[in-house]
């Protein structure tokens, strides 16, 4: 019979890299806390001091390391630098046992926890959960930690759904919560208010403007990383997308949404944009303004447009100031935008011509008397019509415009507009109490009925006059702008040589592209260039020296340009 003799267990830990008994156990304690207040610090310190103590007092025990987390969320363990460090030290046969207060603060997700657990256990490395009582190399089975770390998932995601309804609450009341910082304002968090950054708001301010006079934001993003202008973060590098982000967001009008993102779950963190998931707060008049609502809401109309879609092709619609003639030029024989097209593409005849965009699309039927005309054409057209104005219709044009002054001076739409809001609020207030009579039972329902319906009307009828109020009132202001920068560069009584987009953006307001003469016939290559005053201008591209020649003053002056219907309207 066969004699078995048992060879009993040291219980003692065993080096597996050099196969010999270690003398003693090499511990790891490890402690968190979540966030990084007073006293949770103190909670922190009070943890690292403990687990000094207990390894001293155990002869059997050698201090490796202390591996602490100050201020980080247990829920998710790619996050925490110490954790990932000990983690890598217990794999790498530095570590025979890691002690902890509870499964809690070793983390607060079931997967994690278990997914570590088992990796340890392979390594040959325990884990002590004081809090507990649980070794994991003593354990007969998974059962027990499965369950404790489930608690401690759902106690993290119920301390994640108090926090939530917290942040709800503020944000009901009205309170900013979560400001990452703002381009033009400058964040307070002693009373949690944003005030006016008079140097950034500049920045602000003149990307609004470039994008109303319909530049597009890749545009305006090269502008500002060529003039050095600093980005919030202090960024010299302009994207589109930040220029953007600037001009969807309503701080800049005064108003705050809250709201805008939510998170997913505790345990990913995961942050997604808000499209009707959670509820959102809109607060009006919540700090001062850098842009005026008018202005804001005009931008946001570009925006739509340019990201509407057509209803058969779905394809988004162009509204862009791509190129100095974009959304500039309209045809004079159906009113569409020309566009810009490449001709002779890879030939010696290369160039740009712009060309209506019915008869780019629908053929000679649909806008018979338009052509396509070359880009140096326009250019030379407009240098001939500028310094033709500056030289020749000076008086003209200074009368014209001390006229346009005094008739902006004496506009009562400022008045208006008051008048309009004060009695706004009148009929507000009256709605109020009239519903609150109502309430109370004071009035009779056909009675409020009637009422109701008479003041409402009137409200409506107001504020749509507001509305074409403002805009006017925006007009005149925008249009006072452009009148001084106008008589600026008209009075300085230079003449260019050369084209600029600059120039003629100051200046010109839009081109009309085609018209008939004085007989009733076409002619396609008549261009008039209406000022932002109002001034128009008219030249006649078939006169000039093109397409591939610059234009020569002697030919012109032989030939002699007509000077068709030049005069200020």
């Amino acid at each position: 019979m066969k004699k078995v003799q048992v060879i009993e267990a040291t219980k003692n830990k065993i080096n597996r890299g050099k196969q010999k008994e270690a003398s003693l156990m090499r511990v790891a304690p490890y402690c968190r806390v979540s966030t990084d207040s007073e006293e949770q610090l103190l909670s922190y310190n009070s943890q690292v001091q403990h687990y000094k103590n207990l390894v001293e007092s155990k002869s059997g025990w050698e201090l490796v390391d202390i591996y602490a987390d100050e201020g980080i969320s247990g829920t998710q363990t790619a996050n925490r630098a110490e954790f990932q460090r000990m983690i890598n030290d217990a794999i790498d046969g530095k570590i025979d046992i890691i002690i902890t207060k509870s499964i809690s603060r070793f983390a607060r997700n079931t997967v994690d926890t278990l997914k570590y657990v088992r990796l340890l256990k392979e390594k040959n490395v325990g884990i002590i959960f004081e809090k507990e009582n649980i070794d994991t190399m003593s354990m007969n089975g998974e059962l027990l930690l499965t369950i404790l770390s489930s608690l401690a998932q759902q106690e993290s995601e119920s301390i994640s759904a108090n926090v939530k309804m917290g942040i709800k609450m503020k944000m009901k009341r009205g309170e900013m919560t979560g400001f990452n910082g703002c381009l033009g304002y400058d964040y307070h968090p002693e009373d949690k208010t944003i005030t006016v950054n008079e140097e950034e708001a500049e920045i602000v301010k003149y990307i609004f403007q470039r994008y109303i006079d319909g530049i597009g934001c890749s545009v305006i993003a090269k502008e500002l990383t060529a003039m050095g202008a600093k980005t919030k973060r202090g960024s010299t590098t302009w994207g589109e997308s930040t220029v953007r982000g600037i001009i969807k967001n309503e701080k800049y009008k005064g108003d705050l949404l809250l709201g805008k993102t939510y998170t997913v779950d505790p345990i990913s963190h995961r942050r997604l944009d808000n499209l009707g998931e959670e509820d959102q707060y809109y607060v009006s008049n919540h700090h001062e303004p850098i842009i005026s609502a008018e202005v804001f809401e005009k931008a946001q109309q570009i925006m739509k447009m340019r990201g509407r879609k057509s209803p058969t092709k779905g394809k988004r619609q162009k509204y862009s100031r791509k190129y100095a003639f974009s959304s500039k030029i309209k045809c004079g024989y159906c009113g569409a935008s020309l566009t810009r097209r490449k001709w002779h593409s890879g030939t010696d005849h290369e160039k740009y011509v712009w060309q209506c965009m019915t008869f780019s699309k629908h053929g000679r039927q649909a806008c018979e008397h338009s052509k396509g005309l070359d880009e140096k054409i326009i250019e030379e057209a407009y240098i001939r019509a500028y310094n033709y104005m500056v030289e020749n219709n000076r008086e003209v044009i200074n009368e014209f415009i001390d006229n346009l002054d005094q008739t902006l001076a004496t506009t009562t739409t400022s008045k208006d507009l008051k008048e309009v809001k004060k009695r706004i609020q009148e009929l507000e207030s009256e709605i109020k109490n009239l519903v609150d009579l109502k309430i109370k039972n004071i009035i009779d329902e056909n009675i409020y009925s009637e009422k109701y319906s008479i003041l409402k009307e009137e409200l409506d009828g107001l504020k749509e006059e507001q509305k074409d109020y403002e805009t006017k009132l925006y007009d005149e202001k925008t249009l006072k702008k452009r009148i001084e920068i106008f008589r600026k560069r008209f009075n300085s009584e230079e003449k260019i040589s050369t084209f600029s987009r600059k120039t003629f953006e100051e200046m010109v307001d839009h081109i009309v592209m085609g018209d008939f003469d004085e007989n009733g016939e076409p002619n396609p290559y008549k261009m008039t260039f209406v000022f932002h005053t109002g001034w128009k201008e008219v030249e006649d591209g078939k006169k000039f020296k093109a397409p591939t020649g610059a234009y020569s003053n002697k030919a012109h002056d032989t030939c002699g340009v007509c000077r068709l219907d030049v005069k200020g309207e």
